[in-house]
Order: structure tokens, then sequence, then C-alpha cells
């Protein structure tokens, strides 16, 4: 009998069985293709090892002459690119499996398939594994729909097996997915066309953010339409046509749907009785409506993010060992591989009243790094209450996705600006920039 059985070795299932292990507890994982999940796999790990080939491409391509650097001949290799993605993708992988091993947690590879709250079997093998706490932690699938469920048309699931790069690309959906995918293959002169159905791309973010990242893409060559929709997806010889609401075609030799993804509920979850709405429902304690089931991660269909999976994991574990934790949202960061890198946290300027907030920008134009490093895009947003109070904090910026910490701490316990000003913020850094932003809550920028 094990105390826990997870469904599920993703980013939130896998930190579940190991925190429950660390707690003493007897703990198995079922996993049907590969430890880590959709992020370890097709997900957050290929994709910035892919990103980080492309960013040392375009600093090659836009930068070198201007640091004083000769460079000729610069070619790339399709090939040898996936091999690199392909090896982040199994050390990550291996490091998982050594985790499983190391905190004695029994790893049951197939389907594990529920037959009761307290049953488990593996599809596969017919194991019988019995329980007392149950985890979902299916994760997600791509979503796709009409027009777009046509052969031959690219999910984010299926890029990771290119051999060689389209001439052209147009990439369905302006979010997260298709902007790091844009990002890309635009680097290595792909001609790629994004066509977003809402008002701009990135539309969870601020519309200053997105015409940042905007105005980056098009530097590349990137054609992006927004407020457009397709109405019609077919194969034609050179590749695919789009047509438009308006009439307007689009043709390219790949097409990548990259709106998103959706819970993967399979038949014996519904039949358990679990409330599903978008996803499973939990409480904040990531409880089901059925006593001993827990669900995290994808499989909710909220927040989708791996950092989030994990923690949701970790509360899940804590509660089962009957430690009381519940989940807090309200610090949670959104970050995206752009370039410049795109992260924020916590509340953004359209989110609230500009009468009750004090909002402060500054950019990384005046940032002394910056300058050393060519880059003039991008800014730090802080948006406080009239007593300082940080609220949620945005960057669009180079390292923007590991800067957002500051923004993470400051929202998650509340701090005030002038608090963080008291920090002393190491000269010359990036992270003043984020200085000069809390700076100017108080209206006394020092260097804008």
């Amino acid at each position: 009998m094990y105390d826990a059985v997870i469904i599920g070795g993703g980013p939130g299932g896998y930190v579940c069985a190991i925190k429950l292990a660390q707690f003493g507890k007897k703990v198995a994982l079922v996993e049907k293709e590969a430890l880590g999940g959709t992020c370890t796999n097709k997900g957050c790990i290929p994709t910035k090892a892919m990103l980080t080939v492309s960013h040392l491409m375009s600093e090659i391509k836009d930068k070198a002459s201007k640091y004083g650097l000769k460079i000729s001949g610069v070619e790339f290799d399709v090939p040898s690119i996936m091999k690199h993605v392909e090896k982040s993708v199994l050390m990550s992988r291996k490091g998982i499996e050594y985790l499983m091993k190391k905190n004695n947690v029994d790893v049951f590879m197939g389907t594990g398939v529920i037959e009761n709250r307290n049953t488990v079997v593996v599809e596969e093998t017919g194991t019988k594994l019995e329980t007392k706490n149950l985890v979902l932690a299916h994760g997600s699938v791509p979503s796709v729909f009409p027009p777009f469920d046509v052969e031959d048309v690219w999910t984010s699931d299926d890029v990771f097996n290119l051999k060689e790069f389209p001439k052209s690309l147009l990439i369905v959906g302006g979010g997260v997915i298709g902007v790091e995918f844009a990002t890309f293959f635009s680097s290595f002169g792909v001609n790629v066309i994004v066509v977003e159905v809402a008002d701009h791309i990135l539309p969870y973010e601020d519309v200053d953010v997105a015409e940042e990242v905007k105005k980056s893409l098009k530097r590349n060559g990137v054609k992006i339409l927004e407020k457009a929709k397709i109405t019609s997806l077919k194969k034609i010889e050179s590749g695919f046509e789009a047509t438009l609401e308006t009439g307007e075609t689009l043709e390219a030799e790949k097409v990548l749907l990259a709106v998103g993804r959706k819970p993967n509920i399979p038949e014996d979850v519904k039949a358990l009785g679990v409330e599903i709405k978008r996803g499973v429902v939990t409480d904040r304690k990531m409880r089901t409506n059925i006593e001993g089931v827990y669900a995290i991660g994808d499989i909710r269909g909220e927040i989708m993010l791996a950092h989030v999976a994990m923690y949701e994991g970790i509360v899940a574990a804590k509660n089962i060992a009957e430690m009381e934790e519940e989940m807090d949202y309200s610090a949670v960061p959104n970050i995206i591989f752009s370039s410049p890198e795109v992260a924020s946290v916590g509340l953004k300027e359209k989110d609230v009243n500009p009468e009750e907030v004090v909002i402060s920008k500054f950019p990384v134009s005046a940032n002394g790094r910056a300058r050393t490093m060519l880059e003039n895009i991008g800014f730090v947003k802080v948006v406080a209450d009239k007593n300082g109070v940080v609220l949620g904090m945005s960057i669009v910026s180079p390292s923007a996705t590991d800067m957002i910490m500051e923004g993470v701490i400051a929202v998650k316990y509340k701090m005030k600006a002038e608090d963080l000003e008291k920090a002393i913020h190491p000269h010359p850094t990036l992270t003043e920039t984020i200085l000069g932003a809390l700076e100017g809550v108080s209206g006394k920028p020092i260097h804008l």
C-alpha cells in the first residue's frame, strides 16, 4: 500500500513525488512517456535550448561588427542545433531519473489507469498499485481545432522533430509560444508571419510591453497581423494557404499552430467523478471534491506554467503529509524568452485604475550596462499603490526572466519601493533599471 500514487511525471508530478518521499512517505509515480513531462521533453527545456542558439546567432549578425569583431562565413547546421536540443533534454531527463532513485520513489513506466480512488493499474504490464492518496498530474496537450486540423500542421510538440528550416512559416497565435518560435525561426532567416486574433501580440501583457517585442520582431523581418482571424486553411503545392476573415490570403511552406494547450483529462479521470470545468477543479490545498484525490499542474486548466505546477506539487505533498498548506497565486511570474526577454508579476497597468496607483517606468536605454551591450529596447515598469507598496512589475530587457525575482519577492511580501531602494544594487548591471523604476515611484529617479 502506497501513501500516494502520482499519475504523470512532469514538473508537478515528479516534484510532488520527491517532496512526499522527503516527508517519509511511500510513493509511486506512473509516467507513460518520459520523465519530465511536456516541460522537459517538448516545452521549456527544448525551446530554451533552441532560443539560446538563436540569441547567439542574432548577437553575431547584429552586433559583432559594432563590437569590433570581424566575423565572416557564419553558417548554421540544423541537425547540430537539434543535437544540442536533444542533449539538453536528455540531461534534464536523466537528472530527474537520478532524483527518483535517490529519493526511493517507485517509478512505473506505462499508462496509469484509475480503477478507483485507491487503485491504479499500469495498463501495459497489468501492475496494480494500491494507495491511500491519488495525485492527478496528467498535464496537457496542444489545442487543435478547425480550420487548423489539417495534415502536416505543426503544434509545439512537432517542432522539435525538424530536420531543416522551412523557407517560410505561418504562426497562428501571438502568445508566448508563438512569439518564442517567431524569435527562433526569424533569427535564421526564415520568413515568419504571426497572426493574432486579439488586439495585440502577447495579449496577457500590457500594450507597451507587446509593442517593444513587436518592434524587435519586426527588425528581424517578422510580419505581424493583429486583430486578424484565419477562417480557412488548405494545403497547396508549395505548402499551405490561409484565408483571413478579410479575404486576404497568406502562403507559407509550414504552419505552426501556437494557440496554447488544454488539460489532458482521460476517460478514467472523468469516471472517477472529480468535478471538471475547464480542467479538474481543486481548492487551494489541491484537493478535488473526492477525499484523498488531488490534482496539480496543467490538468487543472488554470495557470499552466511549469513553476506553478511544481509548487502545487509541493502544496499537495504537504497536505497529504498532514502539514496544512495553501497555494498563493498572488505573485506568479510570467516569463517569455523573446528577444529582448519579457517578465511580469502581480498587477499590470491594464488591470488597475491609473487614478488609484503610481506607475513608474525606467528605460533600458538609460542603463549603463545596457549601453555596453548595445541594447536600447525595453524598460522596467512598477505599479505601486499610493503608499508605495509594489503591486506589480513588468520587465522588457535582456535577462528579464532572471531579474523578475526582485519583483516576485516585492509583490509576495508586499514590500514598499523605498525598502527595495535601500538594497544596494550592483553597478553596472541591468538590475539598476529596476532601481530606477523603484525610485520613480516617489517621483525622484536619479538617472532619468
